[in-house]
């Protein structure tokens, strides 16, 4: 708002009010773009992964305890909200996302022994 703020002037509060929405576009459009870049790469897929799997979006939340049930469902609500913006704005890129995660999976469990070791190539 305005230093001179005239609560009769509705043109003025109309001009505004059009520019905070212009603003807002603005930010939403950048913020859609920054996802499908992310999105993009191989790099950008495997971080946006990481902080999937790090808020637990694929796990279920509850716990015995309350608070740590809370906990963790608003560090889950994070999850499911980017994993919502990648499902609007790039869903065709998920499932290349979700391949690329199982590659990685299959790499790593072929490196590893039934005990967790790393296999040597004796």
């Amino acid at each position: 708002m305005s230093k001179n703020y005239d609560p009769t002037d509705l043109r003025a509060q109309d001009l505004e009010r059009r520019d905070a929405e212009a603003r807002e576009r603005n930010v939403r459009k950048t913020e859609i773009a920054d996802i499908r870049w992310l999105m993009s790469s191989p790099r950008g897929r495997r971080i946006m992964w990481r902080l999937l799997r790090m808020s637990r979006t694929f796990q279920i939340s509850f716990n015995t305890n309350a608070l740590q049930m809370a906990f963790n469902e608003g560090t889950r609500n994070l999850g499911n909200q980017l994993l919502e913006e990648v499902m609007e704005f790039c869903p065709d890129v998920f499932p290349v996302m979700q391949r690329e995660q199982q590659e990685v999976k299959e790499q790593q469990d072929g490196k590893r022994d039934g005990n967790g070791d790393t296999k040597s190539n004796d």
